[in-house]
């Protein structure tokens, strides 16, 4: 359990510059002791104590203002940045190293039972505002843009902006150190680029005929 605290503090002393030390992330960071929560919450929850472990789980939503069900699946090194309004349904799965900003929802489409929240690959950023709905996968590497509501699966690697989301570029660097939610590529601006591409080419093919 302490090997686990100390990975989830030095992630996010990595992660945010206004980090000074592991005393101070480990006493006043509410996306760290919401996370510590759930893993007690999550202990109960495993063993069938659901009252137990909606208590602590409800209990964490009023001191941190982030909702985790008991039930979700949350690997090593969350980053749950700010953290006010974010929710986390029963089925979601987070891997390892995922950075979550404020006001992100992973939640469901709704009332189905068994799975019906995503899975969150290694590595991934979901950033303010974002909405994850459904029991779909978002691959390691992967980057959510602020805003977005994402409602299919996003490639691994892959940038998902816009509302539906759509993924409109691969990206080489691991998002949980490439923490830019600004220069996002604008999916309109890009398909009309290719659009006027194909123009030129149909005009030069044209001309080329005459």
């Amino acid at each position: 359990m302490f090997k686990r605290l100390r990975y989830d503090i030095n992630a996010i002393k990595e992660r945010d510059p206004a980090a000074r030390n592991s005393f101070e992330v480990l006493m006043l960071y509410s996306g760290l002791h919401a996370v510590i929560y759930h893993r007690w919450a999550n202990f109960f929850y495993r063993h069938k104590m659901f009252f137990m472990a909606r208590l602590i789980s409800q209990t964490s939503r009023h001191l941190t203002g982030i909702e985790i069900h008991p039930g979700a699946k949350i690997g090593k090194g969350l980053f749950i940045d700010h953290g006010a309004g974010v929710v986390i349904g029963e089925t979601t799965e987070i891997g390892d190293n995922c950075t979550i900003y404020q006001g992100v929802t992973l939640g469901g489409t709704g009332k189905d039972k068994g799975k019906r929240h995503p899975t969150l690959g290694d590595n991934v950023m979901v950033g303010c505002g974002a909405k994850v709905l459904g029991p779909f996968k978002v691959g390691d590497n992967a980057k959510i843009a602020a805003g977005a509501v994402v409602l299919d699966a996003v490639e691994a690697g892959a940038t998902a902006v816009g509302v539906p989301a759509r993924s409109v570029k691969k990206a080489g660097a691991v998002p949980c150190q490439d923490l830019d939610q600004v220069h996002i590529p604008d999916p309109i601006s890009q398909e009309l680029c290719r659009m006027r591409a194909q123009i030129e080419e149909l005009v030069k093919l044209l001309e080329k005929n005459k």
